[in-house]
């Protein structure tokens, strides 16, 4: 078919088609992309807990909440007892549940670590919560947070962490369902 023959719309459509076509493959390849190696998020403290996956959703100008997540397994029966940041006013640990048919997200005052059980905090989940941003966390840099936790004996300690902004979880070539919600996000 002569591409002068065809009606606006159908050049419209076939544009369309090519376009898209192109944006698969290029997405298909970038999915193939080995990711490259994530450095170590941990700078300092003395916590006997190991952190993998740790990452904070960006935000927009103006945004004034989002999400960190990440998971922990510590070396010894510990509970996560807070979170700080210098780039939030408020942090807390929040978890996410179905109360009824409706789901609710509330602060929680600490999250057990059981001796060798990686604990997730995810989207959808538990989850760390950084609330009256100070600024835009931009995608691609990081943001200073430190966890603190208490054990049995009651004595306490920190970990001191610098997390990935991004817009999904670190290896995900497409984001979690909990990134697909669009009337509560963080």
């Amino acid at each position: 078919m002569n591409h002068l023959s065809l009606t606006p719309r159908r050049r419209w459509l076939h544009w369309c088609a090519a376009a898209f076509g192109a944006a698969l493959l290029a997405s298909q390849a970038h999915a193939q992309t080995p990711p490259a190696a994530t450095p170590s998020v941990v700078t300092s403290g003395n916590a006997p807990v190991a952190v993998e996956g740790a990452w904070v959703r960006a935000t927009v100008p103006g945004q004034s909440g989002t999400g960190g997540f990440l998971t922990l397994t510590a070396r010894e029966p510990l509970k996560l007892v807070g979170i700080s940041s210098p780039a939030a006013g408020v942090a807390e640990v929040h978890e996410m549940r179905m109360v009824g048919d409706r789901m609710q997200m509330r602060a929680i005052p600490h999250l057990d670590l059981p001796t060798g059980q990686a604990v997730a905090l995810r989207p959808g989940g538990h989850h760390l919560m950084l609330m009256d941003l100070k600024q835009t966390l931009v995608r691609d840099t990081t943001v200073p947070v430190t966890l603190q936790f208490r054990n049995a004996a009651g004595q306490t300690s920190s970990l001191q962490l610098n997390m990935p902004i991004s817009n999904r979880a670190p290896g995900s070539s497409a984001p979690s369902a909990g990134q697909q919600m669009d009337s509560h996000r963080h």
